[in-house]
This record gives C-alpha cells, sequence and structure tokens, in this order.
C-alpha cells in the first residue's frame, strides 16, 4: 500500500501535474494540501476520470484538504480538527481506506512570529496532538499525513541562516513536533534515512529549486499498528522540476 502527501499549491492550476504524477507514481493513497479550492470547483470528475475516488475540504482562495484513494472511494470520518469550534479554516480531513486511517493536515504556517498566527500554530498543534492521542490509545493503524510547515532538525533544511526567525524552525514549533512522536509516532522518512539530508519543499523565490536549498515540510506519521510495516519511503524529487510545478514534492511510503 503506497500512501504518499503532497501540497499542490492549487488544484486546479496544477491539476495536469498532479494526473502526470498519479498515472506515474500510482499511489494508492494521496494526502494533498493547499487545495485553494471551493468545494464546488474541486476537480472532481478529473480525478474520478483518474481512478481516484475523493474526499475533500475546500476553502475559497488559500487552505483546502483532500484524500484520494486509487480504485476506492476514502470513506470520510471528519473534515475538522476537534478542539476549536470557531475554527473555520480547512485544515484537515480524515478517511479510512482498506483498513487505514489517513489523515491530509495542512497546520498553519506561524509567520510572522511571534504574534497571533504563530500562537494559532502552536494551538492548533496541541488539538492536534490531543486528537492523535485517540488513534495511540485504541491501536487504530493511522498515518498523519500532510504539510506540518516545520522542519524538525537540521537535516531538513539546507545550511543557512536565512531562515532563523521562520515559523517553520521555530524551537517552540520543533518542540511541538517532537511532542507529538513522543506518543509513539514513527516519522517515516527518517526511520529509513535517518542520516540524510532529505526536502519537500523549494521555496519559488532566490533560485531555491535550482540551488536545492530546500526544508522538509511534508511528513508521514505511522502509528505503532502500522510502523512495523514499513518497507520503502521517499520523496518524488523530480516533480518539483516540472514546468508549472508547485513549490512542493509529493512524499510517499509504502506499507507491506
Amino acid at each position: 500500500m503506497k500512501i504518499a502527501t503532497f501540497n499542490i499549491n492549487n488544484v486546479n492550476r496544477r491539476l495536469p501535474n498532479l494526473l502526470r504524477w498519479l498515472r506515474a507514481a500510482k499511489p494508492d493513497v494521496v494526502a494533498l494540501q493547499e487545495l485553494k479550492s471551493t468545494d464546488e470547483d474541486f476537480p472532481v470528475s478529473a480525478i474520478d476520470k483518474a481512478g481516484y475516488g475523493a474526499v475533500w475540504r475546500g476553502q475559497k482562495t488559500w487552505n483546502g484538504v483532500a484524500i484520494l484513494a486509487r480504485n476506492a472511494d476514502p470513506v470520510l470520518i471528519r473534515n475538522q480538527l476537534p478542539g476549536d469550534a470557531e475554527d473555520s479554516e480547512a485544515r484537515y480531513i480524515e478517511a479510512a481506506v482498506n483498513g487505514v486511517i489517513v489523515t491530509s493536515i495542512y497546520l498553519p504556517n506561524g509567520n510572522p512570529q511571534p504574534g497571533p498566527k504563530f500562537d494559532y500554530k502552536l494551538d492548533w498543534f496541541r488539538r492536534l496532538k490531543s486528537h492523535a492521542a485517540k488513534f495511540i490509545k485504541q491501536g487504530i493503524p493511522t498515518v498523519l499525513a500532510g504539510d506540518y510547515n516545520v522542519a524538525p532538525t537540521g537535516l531538513d533544511i539546507y545550511p543557512t541562516k536565512s531562515w532563523d526567525k521562520d515559523a517553520l524552525i521555530q524551537p517552540k514549533s520543533r518542540a511541538a513536533f517532537k511532542s507529538l512522536l513522543a506518543q509513539g509516532w514513527c516519522d517515516a522518512i527518517r526511520e529509513l534515512h535517518p542520516e540524510k539530508p532529505i526536502y519537500t519543499f523549494w521555496d519559488y523565490k532566490r533560485n531555491r529549486w535550482p540551488r536545492d536549498a530546500g526544508l522538509r515540510l511534508d511528513h508521514l506519521l505511522l502509528s505503532p499498528a502500522l510502523a512495523p510495516r514499513l518497507s520503502k519511503a521517499g520523496v518524488d524529487r523530480k516533480i518539483r522540476g516540472e514546468e508549472g510545478a508547485s513549490d512542493h514534492a509529493p512524499a510517499w511510503i509504502v506499507l507491506r
């Protein structure tokens, strides 16, 4: 079972890129983020023609998350992270596919920090941790997939000081990610590539893609019920170099 996460950065604008990648990579499940599409404008018929069922929650202009399943219909469980009834941002969706719970997470960016946006990021992390604990406690096979907007360690960002004030690498952001892992989640890519710099995001600015000036922001965390089944993990880097590409590349895992 191949499960991927992909911040598509506008699903309609990048639809040709997405469909090409789906044909080539053949993932069984895909968590998409940053749809930048309303519910009505989500390209459901093109995705259906590509052989994928979908559940999604859109939002005008920004945010938006979806889960696609190959030759299957994902069973929607929830389309909002519990813990704050006032939070109307489309940043979380959760579905069951072939006996596995898969999320699509688009964690807040948090910039500028300090300030209300960074506070929202940390509060969202706390809510995620509280919800994630239930999967661990109940022994449910779960993949917390998505764009976490955190580069967890120095290995997850190219050598630079230019991001030092950015919310993506603040000690509090990294501590929040570490605290989530401490519940028992396995960071799949790091599990199989413990020492290797690996990136999933290259900003459009300052020639960062040609310079390989990247960050690893997109993660697949496996519950203890799934971690022993992990056989492969990687990033489809070349997708970032295509014409009209998202600034992220898909990260993926294979489960036995």
